[in-house]
């Protein structure tokens, strides 16, 4: 039989639940077979990095240097025997490196970079922590698909808020101030000047600590429509020293806000908001007459044969865990991750009586940057 050629795999009776097995083409089958091994070999090294990011292993060997099981289970006071498991597995994945003389194992430190460099513009570490989050209520999540109905909010544990905040730091702390908002000279020179600036849905704070440091003169407030989050945002602040300037409020933003500001930032946040056009519209009046709104969303095409690849894999995978759950909870229409591509994105914002939109450069392959006028 050649590579190329079709065949019916032998069976004398009909497979489970009545399948039967059609003429295949085994290259293709084999093909098929090798990507389901290697994404589920994936999957389990990403566990052994959630364990590593956990017990802060990666960032022993970051700055202990090469080590033996022993030396790492008494710097990370672990047991060695599970030391060596998990070396063992990325050393085979080859995340880590292995000396078979000295018998150490080392993190390259261009791995480092991604495994070990908390606060780091690659580091990963918030993405590990994050599928702790996702995993923990898929019992929930399953009973939605069988009932079609959501899963709230409360049902998600601290490590999914943590993991997004983890995550979303190296785009705050390295490409907010830096390269964002420099797209937007008039803003910035308002916020340099003592401006105001709301950030809608916004977590555990992290965007407005770093714009608060950036622009020592400006107030900030955010809002939040889950109080562990703000609970949170209120530690981040403090622990900042900006806690002075930036404050947060528990409110649905459908609702509307008080106030108006010269900037209003919804990063992460639109695909989630119950009333996409009703959050929208809440931002137009709260935006002064030259306001801007800055608005970050997936990456996503129009059309599903677009979004292909590991990053779209990984932003639908994260919908149905969490994102299309929460919303279909709230009442919300259930946009998901990717369920404003640039087209969707304009017409909801038509629909709100917000004026010019435009795409600004992200730097980011899973993310698109809007400027929004009033």
């Amino acid at each position: 039989m050649t590579a190329t050629s079709r065949e019916t795999i032998p069976t004398s009776a009909p497979y489970a639940d009545g399948f039967q097995s059609p003429t295949l083409d085994m290259s293709k089958l084999q093909a098929f077979m090798n990507q389901t091994m290697t994404d589920m070999s994936a999957a389990l090294v990403s566990f052994m990095c959630t364990i590593g990011d956990q017990l802060g292993l990666f960032k022993i060997l970051a700055t202990s240097g090469p080590s033996t099981s022993m030396e790492l289970a008494a710097r990370a006071n672990i047991s060695e025997r599970y030391a060596r498991e998990w070396l063992s597995a990325l050393t085979s994945a080859a995340y880590l490196e292995y000396d078979p003389q000295t018998q150490r194992f080392s993190l390259p430190p261009e791995h480092a970079m991604i495994l070990a460099m908390e606060g780091g513009p690659m580091f990963m570490g918030g993405g590990y922590q994050l599928l702790l989050g996702l995993l923990k209520p898929l019992d929930h999540v399953i009973h939605a698909f069988r009932e079609a109905g959501g899963v709230p909010q409360a049902v998600y544990d601290a490590n999914l808020r943590e993991g997004m905040a983890r995550l979303s730091a190296s785009w705050f702390e390295h490409m907010l101030v830096q390269q964002w908002l420099p797209a937007l000279p008039e803003v910035q020179a308002r916020l340099a000047q003592g401006g105001t600036v709301a950030d809608v849905g916004c977590g555990t704070g992290r965007a407005l600590v770093a714009l608060a440091h950036a622009f020592p003169t400006a107030h900030f407030v955010g809002y939040d429509r889950f109080a562990p989050a703000l609970a949170h945002a209120v530690t981040v602040a403090s622990a900042a020293g900006v806690a002075n300037r930036v404050r947060f409020e528990q409110r649905d933003i459908v609702e509307g806000l008080p106030g108006q500001y010269d900037l209003i930032t919804l990063f992460d946040a639109l695909h989630d908001i119950h009333d996409p056009v009703a959050g929208l519209r809440a931002v137009e009046q709260a935006l002064k007459p030259d306001g801007l709104c800055l608005l970050l969303e997936m990456n996503c095409a129009e059309r599903l044969e677009q979004n292909t690849g590991p990053a779209a894999a990984m932003l639908y995978g994260t919908s149905v865990l969490y994102n299309l759950p929460v919303s279909l909870a709230d009442g919300g229409p259930g946009l998901g991750t990717m369920g404003l591509p640039e087209s969707k994105l304009r017409s909801l914002c038509a629909s709100a009586g917000l004026g010019r939109m435009s795409r600004l450069p992200a730097n980011n392959p899973f993310h698109a940057l809007y400027a929004i006028e009033r």
